[in-house]
């Protein structure tokens, strides 16, 4: 359970991150390390779940920061939900939305509460900012079931 410290430190990070994605352009994204990669730990691709799924997100090259922390080779997941790559503008902050959630506090693990039915899901990887790095870090995109 979130303490009120934590939801305000949670949405600071948000907050100035999303400032200052406001000033960012396609000329300010940066090169991930080599072998920058985004991946679940869980849930597994054709797994079948019942509501809240527990999403991990693990990432291999980079480490993660809130948004909002400019350090170098960091950054924080998004979830795309439903939603494919190519549907996102990489050149700009991503906004939040039901097909596009933030982990702009760090989180390497969240709860997403889903309507029964069948998911796509993939994690974007971005910088402080909430713009991708290019080439973006992305995971694969895994698909499952909720009942």
């Amino acid at each position: 359970m979130k303490t009120a410290f934590t939801r305000c430190v949670t949405l600071l990070a948000l907050t100035g991150g999303l400032l200052l994605a406001g000033n960012a352009t396609a000329t300010d994204r940066t090169a991930p390390p080599d072998g920058a990669k985004a991946y679940f730990i869980s849930p597994q691709d054709g797994e079948t779940l019942e509501s809240p799924v527990r999403v991990r997100m693990g990432l291999r090259g980079m480490g993660v920061a809130p948004a909002g922390v400019e350090m170098d080779n960091t950054g924080h997941h998004h979830l795309l939900v439903n939603k494919p790559l190519d549907a996102v503008d990489l050149d700009a902050s991503l906004p939040f939305s039901d097909h596009k959630r933030h982990f702009g506090g760090g989180q390497t693990e969240g709860e997403l509460e889903l309507e029964p039915g069948e998911y796509t899901l993939q994690l974007l990887f971005m910088d402080y900012r909430h713009i991708s790095f290019d080439p973006p870090v992305v995971s694969e995109k895994i698909t499952i079931t909720v009942e």
